[in-house]
């Protein structure tokens, strides 16, 4: 079957994620991150792109960039062989590390930049990396909070707020964002409708009660909760227990 021409954007913004091959892990340690970062640090001197957001998660990536002398499809080529090239001498390995195929969708108005930002850097919270946003070292995240940071550009999304602080309080702000694959999912469920799925499965009337069952039998109960669609963060309401525990079970299973 012929593959979908790619939806071009008229403002050259994109919202962009590459995944690990059979959606795999990709960074093994620190110093993975950190060459994947110096690469795309290198390549955005050569294809003059800007990059609003950035967010490295272990099996994939996610990337707000704003094309302008070069295409999106040279830009990610040139990111992808170069920083491959490394991994593969580093683990002494061959082949493909990411899928051939990278996800993209136009960002074409204010509004949804906006959306796509607060996504990607919510991204490892909603994960269950970290608690709230800012522990996790790998993203933009701690650009927008005062650190320094050679890759992102901050004046674009600084534009649309008086002041850091009060952009600030809008990426930390709790939400129903949706992006890129993800709009194309079922509705995220009322916590209503959540906590009456959860006591039905768990027979469970309080996290403190859930907190009474043996260990394994948590694990199972999480994994069927997160296959009824509901979030980590709903889980870890529900059962009392930390959504970056909830997040490394459903990645577990």
């Amino acid at each position: 079957m012929p593959r979908s021409a790619r939806r071009r954007s008229t403002t050259d913004t994109y919202h962009v994620m590459l995944r690990g091959i059979n959606r795999q892990q990709i960074f093994m340690d620190d110093e993975d991150y950190r060459r994947l970062l110096r690469t795309l640090s290198d390549c955005k001197q050569i294809s003059g792109f800007e990059l609003y957001a950035y967010c490295l998660m272990p099996n994939h990536i996610h990337l707000l960039i704003h094309v302008q002398s070069e295409p999106l499809e040279k830009i990610l080529k040139r990111v992808g062989s170069r920083f491959v090239w490394w991994y593969n001498m580093k683990y002494d390995r061959v082949g493909h590390l990411f899928q051939d195929r990278y996800k993209s969708e136009p960002v074409e108005d204010d509004a949804y930049f906006l959306t796509v930002l607060r996504y990607i850097l919510q991204n490892p919270m909603k994960a269950g990396l970290e608690d709230a946003p800012g522990s996790w070292t790998w993203s933009s995240y701690a650009h927008y909070s005062g650190n320094d940071d050679f890759l992102t550009d901050a004046a674009f999304a600084d534009s649309f707020f008086p002041d850091r602080a009060a952009l600030l309080d809008y990426l930390r702000r709790q939400n129903e964002d949706r992006a890129l694959d993800e709009r194309s999912r079922p509705a995220r469920l009322s916590d209503d409708k959540a906590a009456a799925i959860a006591a039905k499965l768990t027979h469970c009337k309080t996290p403190d009660a859930f907190r009474q069952l043996d260990k394994a039998k948590q694990r199972d109960y999480i994994s069927q909760l997160r296959d009824t669609h509901l979030t980590i963060a709903q889980i870890a309401r529900l059962t009392g227990i930390p959504s970056a525990t909830v997040g490394r079970i459903v990645k577990m299973r």
